[in-house]
């Protein structure tokens, strides 16, 4: 299954630092990456890090390369929220191009998922 993950930088999760929510995202989804054997997928070949941190230069990206792409990946709903908020038309764009969305917490539950199918 190929795949993208996205990580907010800019966040604080559970009254933790930015580094520490940072630490805690990225351990998280290579958890998630792992269990469920997701290809992460590099869409643009000068991006700095394999995962995306801004949901504008994914999305320029996901048109650039016009690919559809089997998930997306995430911490929880929390860390996109404000782009949800700000932008309601480009996230339904973003999320167009993905078969799955797999978040790391499922906060309706507050549980830890491990395996999405």
């Amino acid at each position: 299954m190929k795949g993208v993950y996205f990580i907010n930088d800019q966040i604080q999760l559970n009254d933790l630092s930015k580094e520490e929510s940072l630490m805690l995202q990225k351990q998280s989804l290579i958890k998630v990456i792992k269990n469920n054997e997701i290809q992460v997928f590099a869409l643009n070949p000068y991006q700095l890090n394999n995962y995306y941190t801004v949901l504008h230069a994914l999305l320029y990206d996901l048109k650039s390369v016009g690919a559809q792409m089997d998930c997306f990946a995430y911490y929880s709903q929390t860390v996109l929220e404000d782009f949800i908020y700000s932008y309601p038309a480009r996230w339904l764009l973003i999320k167009s191009y993905f078969d799955k969305l797999i978040p790391v917490i499922d906060e309706d539950t507050s549980k830890e998922l491990l395996f999405t199918a």
